[in-house]
C-alpha cells in the first residue's frame, strides 16, 4: 500500500526524484541541471485526470509564470506529481494524461499562446495553458522509455520559450545530441518518437509511449 500524499511529504518526494534524476543515470542533462541547481517548482497533488486537479493546478501554473523570469537564461521546471495515482499501463497514463491536459483547457481563461498551433496534428502544436506554451512530459513508473520510469506519475512543464532561448543561444542542437547518446546508451536506442520542434507534433512525445503513425491526439481545442 502507498502512502499517503500527507506522510510522504514533498520533501520526501522531491528527494525521490532528485535520485531518479542524479543518481541513476538520467539521459536529460537539463532535467540534471535542474536538480543540482534545484531549479524547479514541485507541487504534489491528489488524483490525475479530474476536474478537482485541474482547478488546483492551474491556479499553481498561474501562480508559476507570473514569478518566473523570462529574461533568464537558466532551465527551469514545473513538477505536478501524483503519488496516490495507480497507473496500470502506459496506455492508461497517457489517457489520464490528456484527459488532465483536457481539462486544464477547458477552465483556461487565457487565449492560446500564438507563437504555437492548437492543433495536436500541426508540426508546430505545443500545449498552452496561461497564455504561455508549455512542452510536457509524462513521467511514470510503468514506462517502457528507462528516461521516462519515474517514482511517481508525474506530469512535468516546461516552457516552450526556454527551447527557443537555447536555440538563441546556439547550443539547442548540441543539447539535444547529447541527450539522445545519453539516451542510447542507457537503453540501446533513442526514444523513437522524438522529433525536433516543426518536423511533427511534439504532442505524439508527451506520454512517452511509442505511438505508430495511426494515433490520433484525444486532445481537441475548444
Amino acid at each position: 500500500m502507498k502512502p499517503s500524499i500527507q506522510s510522504q511529504g514533498n520533501d520526501a518526494i522531491s528527494r525521490d526524484f532528485k535520485n531518479f534524476i542524479l543518481e541513476e543515470n538520467h539521459p536529460c542533462i537539463m532535467a540534471n541541471t535542474v536538480f543540482q541547481m534545484e531549479k524547479y517548482q514541485l507541487n504534489v497533488y491528489e488524483s490525475l485526470g479530474s476536474k478537482k486537479t485541474a482547478i488546483a493546478l492551474m491556479a499553481d501554473l498561474k501562480n508559476y509564470i507570473a514569478h518566473y523570469d523570462f529574461e533568464s537564461k537558466d532551465f527551469e521546471s514545473f513538477i505536478a506529481v501524483f503519488p496516490e495515482a495507480e497507473v496500470v499501463s502506459e496506455i492508461e497514463f497517457e489517457n489520464l494524461l490528456w484527459r488532465q491536459l483536457q481539462f486544464l483547457h477547458e477552465i483556461d481563461i487565457k487565449p492560446w499562446d500564438p507563437t504555437v498551433s492548437e492543433d495536436p496534428n500541426n508540426p508546430n502544436f505545443s500545449f498552452s495553458l496561461g497564455g504561455k506554451a508549455f512542452y510536457v512530459v509524462g513521467l511514470h513508473p510503468l514506462a517502457s522509455r528507462m528516461a521516462r520510469r519515474s517514482p511517481y506519475p508525474t506530469l512535468v512543464f516546461n516552457l516552450h520559450s526556454q527551447f527557443e532561448k537555447l536555440r538563441e543561444m546556439g547550443v539547442y542542437y548540441k543539447v539535444r545530441d547529447k541527450i539522445r547518446e545519453r539516451d542510447a546508451a542507457l537503453q540501446g536506442s533513442i526514444n523513437p518518437v522524438l522529433q525536433d520542434f516543426g518536423e511533427e507534433s511534439e504532442a505524439r512525445q508527451y506520454s512517452g509511449r511509442q505511438v505508430g503513425q495511426t494515433w490520433k491526439c484525444p486532445f481537441h481545442h475548444k
